[in-house]
């Protein structure tokens, strides 16, 4: 009873509170470098949390990804009744269940340092979950990237288990850090404003924006808001000078939040504001995005965004974003494929040509997927959903979908006639019991609740097993298998 009381109080705090998963309500590879394409990491810093359990925050990925669906094909969200049932049923799972989270957080941290976890833990598939990935559902905190050598590449910083990607790019005069989390699922670029409020009172541990820390700030009386999947913020637009992976650009106009829900402001969330890289017909603030800013400055020759964002369990801390082109040095030159964006509005959208399980068609077919970097999991209609999981083995309740730990069962996605393998452990995300790394594991497949359409929101389940880019003039989306 004492669990669930604990867990009661965090409830209004938490049920859509990671921020990785947000949506606003509106809805070639080139031979050599060029000097005008730029590549920033995406990267790790040790936060230890002890807030909420691991399983509260799939709960949460889960209810987001619904909402965030909703919102990217014009359906009504989930009810907050409703997606408040599913968080008090995964309670009564942890109460009723075996997990003892002050045993696996001592346990976690003494036998599985991330300086110190076995090599073969983090590496190997069938045999249950890493460690490394259970310490880090735990403690949360960001894993650095390494310094990307491509031009026009920042480095992606790895958020918790895999949960997020971060960039950090400088903004004002003088230029300041700010972390950034890259969205390829919305289409507005804001930070928080040296004025910012919350329900909290402060936004707390932040980097902020404003006259006083940049001499080349300058507020309008132009206002905005954006209402994500999970949390919004609201503010004015502004223009400074940002600097992304070296490239400058002057004056650019974006957003500074005056108001950010807990979503954004709470010290454990470890990024200061959102870059999406969307198509700017879907922004809220009506401007262009960031890489449609350096493209029409004549800073990179196209508006092209690639990732290859990086998986925590391999330890390879490689995951990047590049302007204006592709780092072809992060996948096989010839599997790449590049297919229209069917997406009306102006998200990323794809047809999927076929859906397998171990090799097997599933037969389903006049499927779309809405590739999103902002989101952690895969969603798909129900249907689709139990189809996939009896093939693979799993099964779906009425709180979530599990597969065995250990299973090696894979899941691949068909564009442009290209098959697109999902790594068994992407399937696998977290122990049911954390204390059983080998037992059931909450899939990375879960079911939408907001109708039987036929998109799906594919996000870094995905994603972390192809190179993904996205080219805003041609309105075209490029998948190639990782080198």
């Amino acid at each position: 009873m004492q669990l669930l009381i604990v867990f009661a109080v965090l409830l209004a705090c938490i049920l859509n509170s990671t921020p990785s998963d947000a949506i606003p309500a509106r809805a070639r590879r080139q031979p050599r470098a060029d000097p005008r394409m730029i590549t920033m990491p995406l990267k790790r810093l040790y936060i230890p949390r002890t807030d909420v359990h691991p399983q509260l925050l799939l709960q949460q990925h889960i209810n987001r990804g619904n909402k965030r669906l909703a919102r990217m094909t014009g359906r009504s969200e989930p009810l907050e009744h409703e997606l408040s049932a599913e968080m008090h049923k995964r309670m009564y799972i942890l109460e009723n269940g075996s997990v003892n989270t002050s045993r696996v957080s001592t346990e976690a941290k003494s036998k599985f340092s991330r300086l110190n976890s076995p090599s073969n833990s983090s590496t190997s598939t069938g045999g249950g979950v890493s460690p490394l990935d259970i310490q880090a559902a735990e403690n949360g905190g960001l894993t650095a990237a390494k310094v990307p050598t491509a031009n026009n590449t920042l480095g992606l910083a790895i958020d918790a288990d895999d949960v997020g990607y971060i960039a950090t790019i400088q903004i004002g005069t003088p230029p300041q850090n700010f972390n950034i989390l890259m969205d390829s699922g919305s289409a507005d670029f804001w930070v928080g404003s040296e004025t910012c409020q919350s329900q909290q009172g402060t936004c707390g541990n932040h980097t902020f924006l404003g006259s006083n820390s940049s001499s080349s700030f300058v507020q309008s009386s132009q206002n905005f808001n954006v209402t994500y999947g999970s949390g919004a913020v609201a503010g004015v637009i502004c223009q400074d000078n940002v600097n992304i992976a070296g490239l400058q650009l002057n004056n650019h106009t974006f957003g500074v939040a005056n108001e950010e829900t807990v979503q954004f402001s709470a010290d454990t969330v470890p990024f200061d504001g959102l870059m999406g890289l969307a198509q700017s017909t879907l922004s809220n603030q009506g401007v262009p995005t960031p890489v449609e800013s350096l493209a029409s400055n004549g800073l990179i020759s196209s508006a092209i965004s690639s990732f290859k964002i990086s998986r925590l369990a391999d330890q390879l801390n490689d995951g990047q974003v590049t302007f204006g082109g592709l780092d072809s040095t992060k996948f096989v030159a010839n599997t790449l494929v590049t297919i229209p964006n069917v997406s009306k509005v102006g998200f990323w959208e794809g047809a999927i040509d076929a859906i397998t399980v171990n090799g097997q068609d599933t037969g389903m077919t006049g499927r779309t997927a809405i590739l999103d970097t902002g989101t952690t999991l895969i969603i798909a209609p129900p249907s689709d959903t139990l189809a996939v999981m009896t093939m693979l083995g799993g099964k779906c309740d009425t709180q979530q979908c599990t597969i065995p730990c250990t299973s090696n069962a894979s899941v691949a996605l068909s564009f442009g006639n290209a098959s697109f393998s999902i790594d068994s452990r992407d399937m696998a995300l977290l122990p049911v019991d954390v204390n059983n790394p080998t037992g059931d594991c909450t899939a990375g497949i879960q079911a939408g609740t907001i109708g039987t359409n036929t998109e799906w929101l594919v996000g870094d389940v995905f994603l972390k097993n192809a190179y993904f880019s996205v080219d805003t003039q041609k309105n075209q989306i490029s998948l190639a298998k990782l080198s």
